[in-house]
């Protein structure tokens, strides 16, 4: 849907520190957002659909026609996103291109004033938000961790999960923005702690999507209807928000991506840092991050990340190369 400029929600007439404009937080108010992804751009434009004046570039043109069609900026470099920004908001592959993105020429650091909002919805090393947010505050610079769960679908729909670490006064600011994007916005402590949370979450949708795929395996190779068996699991302690999404997905072996293999096999190499730095043993973290690692290494890194039951397929001889 494209928004005129009728569609808008008006500016906000409050202003923040220093007159620089509208408070944090108002419809109105400036944000510079790195990283048009598969995430980013749809949470970009429930943001515009708000009201908020948002500003971004890509090397993809067809988002950036579909950013710039419910009123984005368009900025052909990252000084050019970030100048005059209230808020920056980062959505990227991974903490060392965030930091990036902070410290290059022209980035973060020397481009956006003192007392700016930088929320990293990425998801990273919670060591990395800790790196992020302490050299934030060499900077005067407000840091927020603030990863998301539920994909694509819900990035589009402003449903999302938000994990945020950080200061609470950070969140109180950034909280109307999130609103935009999510629906479930939990402060879970200081700064990392959103990832921390993040870390879990992908590892109890790895290890869920690995085992729905080699109950599929198994039920197929014992001779029952695996959509009926499904359909009656679903309805006991089995049954789960991952089956409910991806058992489709499975069954019609469609691997369109909405998450990677790739991108959920970074993930669980995060989540094994972090496990190893708290001294915890995880032996389903080792089976699952194999099964990931195992699937990028046969070329399905770019396949949504229920692909990882063609690893089980592979191991069982049953493997087929007719995925959509």
């Amino acid at each position: 849907m494209t928004m005129t400029h009728s569609d808008a929600v008006e500016p906000s007439t409050r202003t923040g520190p220093a007159g620089r404009g509208p408070a944090l937080g108002s419809p109105g108010e400036t944000i510079a957002f790195v990283g048009l992804g598969a995430m980013g751009l749809p949470m970009s434009l429930r943001l515009l659909r708000a009201g908020y004046q948002v500003r971004g570039g890509s090397r993809a043109p067809q988002r950036l026609e579909r950013f710039a069609a419910v009123g984005g900026r368009v900025c052909l470099s990252l000084t050019e996103t970030l100048r005059g920004a209230d808020v920056v908001i980062t959505m990227l592959p991974d903490g060392a291109v965030v930091r990036d993105v902070v410290d290059r020429e022209g980035g973060v650091a020397q481009t956006v004033p003192a007392g700016t909002l930088l929320i990293d919805m990425s998801t990273v090393n919670p060591r990395r938000a800790r790196e992020l947010a302490s050299r934030g505050e060499e900077l005067g610079i407000e840091v927020l961790d603030a990863p998301v769960s539920g994909g694509v679908a819900g990035a589009r729909a402003g449903t999302l999960t938000i994990m945020v670490g950080g200061p609470e006064r950070a969140l109180e600011r950034a909280r109307p923005l999130l609103e935009a994007m999510g629906t479930t916005i939990t402060h879970l402590g200081p700064a990392g702690s959103g990832q921390v949370v993040k870390a879990a979450n992908q590892l109890i949708v790895g290890a869920g999507l690995a085992a729905l795929g080699e109950a599929v395996l198994l039920l197929q190779a014992g001779g029952v209807d695996a959509e009926s068996a499904l359909r009656a699991l679903s309805g006991g302690l089995a049954g789960s928000r991952i089956m409910e999404l991806k058992a489709p997905a499975v069954l019609a072996r469609d691997f369109s991506p909405t998450f990677t293999v790739g991108l959920h096999a970074k993930d669980m190499g995060i989540v094994q840092d972090l496990a190893g730095s708290v001294g915890c043993v995880l032996p389903v973290l080792d089976t699952v991050t194999q099964a990931f690692n195992a699937a990028v290494a046969n070329g399905w890194a770019d396949l949504d990340h229920a692909a990882v039951v063609q690893v089980a397929e592979l191991l069982s001889g049953t493997h087929r190369n007719d995925r959509k």
